[in-house]
């Protein structure tokens, strides 16, 4: 009977035993996971788990889903060849392998006080630090910088937030649209344009020499996919592991999903790193239909994440490059909206704030591959299709 072995403790490694039992394998299912924890759901550390919100467990029954989980044991090396995952404990073999382990912080030069946050062990150390009065240094006006910021304001934190950038999450959509979230930095001390030299025992020094104090700082500047116990493994390597539109790597017996993936997709004809949870949530699915043995399942879904900071949601759906067009939506009571067209005036991605049924039209418009009306696209009271 064939083993299928699944390497990481996320969402993405827990789906993947979840799709690979309801579409029918039968085989040997074993689940590697670095942490001392079963897999959680990753998106709360950053937002309920900083307001005590602990449940972040996923409700996947692996005693009756017959998995073999093996909890704090890390993938250290990958033989192809001999078809092994090298660990501390010992080499594991399989028949399949599906490589779920997800991505890295991206730290800062200087002191390991230092945080990010990836784990629940992580965000349960900064829980404890956020209190009243605390002095907190966020590195990075990221989706991450500004939902832990916002977490830090509940608790009564002061929040210093250093970017690099010219504005809010200029760097995911732009100035003109970054720069519409700025107000609600409000309360915080908010540095555009400047850079951290290194974190230090009492805070961190900027690239312009200043010295500013904390007692806690975080790092919010991105993530790296995790392959680095893959470097000497063979597999194709370009950013994240390189999968086709199956999410199979260079080999045909391995497979990576989730964050650590850099995916084929054919709707944009270019390769994607989509580091979202609907990713992780939804890739399983074509893994498990290709391993057991039904026609290779296309993985390309319109991509899709949320984001909770200052009392808003914010949801993106698609993908856009830095030549894509964007335009301001405008509707009443001050609500508004983005949106990106390539350069024969189709729609490649949506921003909403606050209005979920935009989204959900937005999403159905990129999928059709729309051209929305001009007029259409400057009201958000107007379908885009």
């Amino acid at each position: 009977m064939s083993r299928v072995v699944v390497v990481g403790g996320g969402l993405a490694g827990a789906r993947t035993c979840e799709t690979l039992r309801s579409n029918g394998f039968e085989g040997e299912i074993v689940l590697l996971a670095a942490e001392r924890h079963l897999p959680y759901d990753r998106p709360p550390l950053t937002k309920a788990a900083l307001r005590g919100d602990s449940n972040t467990r996923l409700r996947t029954d692996y005693e009756a889903l017959k998995i073999d989980v093996r909890v704090g044991v890390a993938a250290t090396g990958l033989d192809l060849q001999s078809k092994k995952v090298e660990t501390a404990q010992g080499a594991v073999e399989y028949d399949t392998l599906v490589i779920a382990t997800g991505a890295a912080p991206i730290m800062l030069p200087g002191s390991s006080r230092q945080l990010a946050i990836r784990t629940v062990d992580d965000s349960q150390k900064l829980r404890e630090l956020l209190k009243p009065g605390a002095k907190v240094v966020l590195v990075g006006a990221s989706w991450i910088g500004a939902e832990v910021a916002t977490a830090a304001l509940a608790a009564g934190a002061e929040v210093t937030c250093v970017e690099y950038g010219p504005a809010p999450l200029a760097n995911a959509l732009g100035v003109d649209v970054g720069t519409r979230f700025v107000p609600w930095w409000d309360a915080v001390d908010l540095r555009v344009g400047v850079g951290v030299r290194e974190v230090t025992d009492t805070g961190v020094t900027l690239d312009t020499g200043e010295d500013v104090s904390a007692d806690v700082v975080v790092a919010g500047i991105g993530v790296r996919p995790d392959v680095s116990w893959l470097e000497d493994s063979g597999l194709s390597i370009a950013r994240g592991i390189e999968v086709d539109e199956h999410l199979r790597t260079s080999d045909p017996h391995v497979f990576a999903v989730g964050d650590v993936a850099v995916r084929w997709s054919p709707r944009s004809n270019q390769s994607l790193h989509v580091e979202h949870w609907d990713d992780a949530r939804t890739g399983p699915d074509a893994v498990a239909r290709t391993i057991v043995g039904r026609e290779p399942a296309v993985h390309d879904p319109v991509p899709y994440f949320w984001s909770d900071q200052f009392g808003h949601k914010i949801q993106y759906v698609g993908h856009h490059s830095a030549t894509d067009a964007v335009v301001v939506r405008h509707g009443d009571d001050d609500k508004w909206a983005a949106a990106w067209l390539d350069d024969s005036g189709v729609l490649t991605a949506h921003l909403s704030i606050d209005t979920p049924k935009l989204m959900i039209g937005a999403r159905a418009a990129i999928a059709a591959g729309t051209r929305p009306d001009a007029t259409a696209l400057r009201d958000i009271t107007q379908p885009l299709s």
